[in-house]
């Protein structure tokens, strides 16, 4: 089974025009049940494999999502790029509610979350200084200028915990720290998806100002859904549009060897269960069972 792009995102994307879902997949993984099932398809004839982040119904906090079992199920229907697409706050006066950006860099604020695939017998330390595919990104930033639609690149990206929005003060203290939105759940999805091989990039959907605005309320999930609601047909167009170009294309980046100078474990000495545990992402770098 092989579909070579896979989108992580809410249930909103899974109407837009073009998309034709025939088959939804439950995947067993080694690290928990995903977050729900698969759903596989084609939009526009391209093959693509859709996960709702939060599950059914948004069940999940940020916290409570199994990122490892999400991203690795997705792995292993044969994804080699993953666009994943969430809603954000903004910490600048020019990414207005409404906008589309593409997050660049990450601060990781999180402290709660199992984020990577290793450990218990085997050691892997990936690069992590320029955490999305410029290329993928790339491809994403110039259909979306083609559409015309309000998007950026490059954004700093600060990831915090949730399920709370910021205080003021955490808010003000992330602009001082040269960061443009505020979310919960990207990071973890980038680190993973490094470690898994995968192009990855992030589309954040701005839906608020945070608490920063002293004359304003501060952000409540009702105005965040309302505005993401209404927004959320720029990032359909934006996938339509993006999706049938990387179909067939060769991955040029470096994203599908990121584990080759990674994996610090000596193979004779990675036991057994971490072996079979991890077979999907080393086998091929020579970690496969004796």
């Amino acid at each position: 089974m092989h579909t070579p792009i896979g989108i992580i995102g809410g249930s909103g994307l899974y109407r837009m025009e073009g998309l034709v879902l025939d088959r939804t997949v439950a995947v067993e993984t080694p690290f928990g049940e995903p977050s729900g099932p698969v759903l596989l398809g084609t939009l526009d004839g391209a093959p693509v494999a859709f996960l709702s982040r939060h599950g059914e119904g948004h069940r999940f906090t940020p916290s409570e999502v199994n990122y490892r079992a999400n991203i690795w199920a997705l792995k292993s229907l044969g994804v080699e790029r993953l666009v994943c697409v969430s809603a954000v706050g903004s910490l600048l006066d020019r990414h207005r509610p409404g906008d589309l950006r593409l997050a660049g860099q990450f601060i990781d604020k999180t402290r709660h979350r199992r984020d990577t695939f290793f450990g218990e017998g085997l050691v892997a330390h990936v690069s992590f200084a320029e955490p999305t595919c410029t290329h993928l990104t790339g491809t994403l930033l110039a259909a979306g200028q083609e559409l015309t639609l309000p998007i950026e690149a490059g954004s700093v990206y600060v990831c915090m915990e949730g399920p709370a929005f910021s205080t003021r003060a955490e808010s003000r203290l992330h602009q001082s720290w040269g960061a443009d939105l505020i979310g919960m759940t990207q990071v973890t999805e980038a680190r993973l998806a490094r470690e898994a091989e995968l192009c990855y990039a992030c589309i954040a959907l701005v839906t608020d100002y945070d608490a920063w605005r002293e004359e304003e309320e501060g952000v409540d999930a009702a105005s965040v859904l309302e505005v993401m609601h209404a927004n959320v047909d720029k990032a359909q167009r934006l996938l339509r549009c993006v999706v049938p170009r990387l179909v067939g294309t060769a991955r040029t980046c470096a994203c599908g060897a990121a584990l080759k100078a990674a994996l610090f474990t000596a193979p004779e000495v990675v036991p057994a269960a971490a072996r079979e545990r991890l077979a999907l992402l080393v086998n091929k770098y020579g970690y496969g069972m004796p």
